[in-house]
């Protein structure tokens, strides 16, 4: 019997029933649902139809497509066999995103698939078993403030789905990992959502975190400021990819939320309800670290947030952020960037342990690296230029 023809696994039904339940509790509670016609009856909800994502071309979906991400997030990571050829494998998990997204795989259970993107990344082992000096070859170093299983570091294979129905999330993961089979053995799964978007310039609007602050402000928006920081240029294996890192992170919001609003905001550098730098300007202004108060001191204090992580005080590029608040295990937050250079992470992150005041909120209890393989069409499949 044919993968796309066997019933759903009992994992399945699982997920997707406790999905369902959960968005029922939560229709439930919306006060929309006592609403009534004039026959009576509930009247149905209204709901835009969302904006499919082309998932062939130059880059994978996920990353900058769509421009608004989508609400919700699953990132799910695996490990390969130790005998099984990446290539066909994601040669396989790449036609099956083109089903899902079509609508045609009937593993989707009837679902509309709307706006989902899948984007697929290979970890640091598999790179080197490709060319150890390609970009992604090279595993995340240990920093403060973590407290990591081995399950939960490092990794193979990186699965994010993304879409507006949450109820789509572990339907696709289940409809991936039963077509990977027994090739791929799952090490962790984290879901997330994001937060109220605020406008933060004309055209862009990022989220607001779990600690109430707007998530994302600086990054790289413009088409030349991604060729600049974002998509890899070469060699062609990787070329056009990017690298992706994970780090979950607990945060301790009954400590946050105990400071004053102006204590909060000295932590982060910004105004919390607005985003903009407490040097002033407008949300995307660029925080000026050397503005100083009358009597001497800074107006972004020396340990913020923004003044730690500045990639000109660091010397890198800019990383795209794409993070998710989440709830479980803990509160608090999957933080993800996008960015060509590993050094960008790591080098931010190395000069935030020493002294940077949001990290004492926060303990890392995943963490991985991937390699976010390059665009692909039918005549290229998923993964083709790194395994051929």
């Amino acid at each position: 019997m044919h993968r796309a023809d066997r019933p759903p696994s009992r994992r399945t039904f699982l997920d997707v029933t406790g999905a369902t339940v959960a968005a029922g509790l939560l229709a439930g509670c919306s006060g929309d649902s006592a609403r009534s016609d004039r026959s009576g009856d509930p009247a149905p909800a209204a709901s835009a139809t969302p904006t499919p994502v082309a998932v062939t071309g130059r880059h994978q979906a996920g990353v900058t497509l769509p421009r608004l991400a989508q609400p919700h997030l699953l990132a799910l990571v695996a490990d390969l066999g130790a005998t099984v050829p990446p290539g066909p494998l994601l040669a396989e998990l790449g036609e099956t995103i083109r089903t899902l997204t079509a609508g045609s795989d009937p593993r989707l259970l009837g679902l509309s698939p709307g706006d989902m993107t899948v984007t697929v990344g290979v970890g640091p082992r598999l790179v080197r078993t490709a060319d150890a000096t390609l970009p992604g070859a090279a595993d995340l170093p240990g920093f403060s403030r973590e407290r990591i299983a081995s399950r939960e570091r490092g990794g193979d294979l990186l699965l994010q789905i993304c879409a507006g129905d949450a109820l789509l999330l572990p339907v696709a993961a289940a409809a991936l990992l039963d077509q990977a089979g027994d090739r791929v053995q799952e090490r962790w799964r984290q879901f997330g959502r994001r937060g109220t978007e605020v406008p933060v310039a004309e055209d862009r609007s990022a989220p607001r975190n779990l600690l109430g602050f707007i998530d994302g402000i600086v990054g790289p928006h413009t088409t030349a400021e991604q060729e600049r920081d974002l998509w890899l240029a070469g060699p062609r294996a990787v070329a056009d990819g990017t690298l992706a890192v994970l780090r979950r992170m607990e945060i301790d919001l009954t400590r946050f939320a105990a400071l004053s609003v102006a204590e909060q905001e000295a932590v982060f550098g910004r105004r919390r309800a607005s985003g903009v730098p407490l040097s002033g300007g407008s949300a995307d202004s660029a925080p000026g670290l050397g503005a100083k108060t009358p009597d001497g001191r800074y107006l972004v204090p020396v340990d913020a947030h923004v003044r730690r992580a500045n990639p000109t005080v660091v010397g890198v590029g800019h990383m795209l952020r794409r993070s998710y608040s989440i709830d479980s295990p803990a509160p608090g937050l999957l933080f993800i960037s996008f960015q060509n250079d590993l050094r960008t992470f790591t080098a931010t992150l190395a000069r935030m342990d020493t002294s940077d005041a949001l990290l004492p909120f926060t303990t890392t209890t995943a963490s991985a690296t991937f390699l976010i393989l390059p665009g692909y069409e039918p005549q290229r499949p998923l993964g083709s230029t790194l395994f051929g």
